[in-house]
């Protein structure tokens, strides 16, 4: 499955251990997870079936702030958010915006380029620490 500006990887463990693994690696890189959004709880509160669907929302003024000082809109895409998701066959995914993306999507320009690499690196080091990836 490919989705323009999403990068989605497979996770190693099952969706209830790799949301526990993403919240860890989140923390452990000095970021706050405000929100833990369950779809399927959701889904279930209303009679309705769904597969294990959770969205992190998280990060910290420092790394969005300086981005939304370039373009005040990306804070419609801030703080970041990153998707764990079961498959029909079993399979566990990690999704997430990539954040060249989304720049390029706000139209923030070079002055952007160092931030959005942090970002970029961050969100990878925190899917290889969940437990996703090669």
């Amino acid at each position: 499955m490919v989705v323009d500006g999403l990068t989605t990887t497979k996770s190693h463990y099952g969706p209830n251990e790799t949301v526990s693994r993403l919240e860890a690696a989140i923390k452990a890189r000095g970021m706050s997870v405000f929100a833990h959004i369950d779809h399927r709880a959701g889904a279930v509160a209303v009679g309705m079936a769904l597969r294990p669907t959770d969205v992190l929302i998280f990060g910290n003024a420092r790394g969005g702030t300086p981005l939304m000082h370039l373009a005040q809109t990306i804070g419609i895409d801030l703080p970041l958010k990153i998707l764990a998701w079961q498959d029909a066959s079993g399979a566990t995914w990690i999704s997430y915006n990539d954040p060249a993306w989304l720049a390029e999507r706000h139209a923030l320009g070079g002055d952007a380029a160092a931030t959005v690499s942090a970002l970029a690196a961050t969100l990878h080091a925190i899917v290889e620490a969940a437990g996703a990836g090669h």
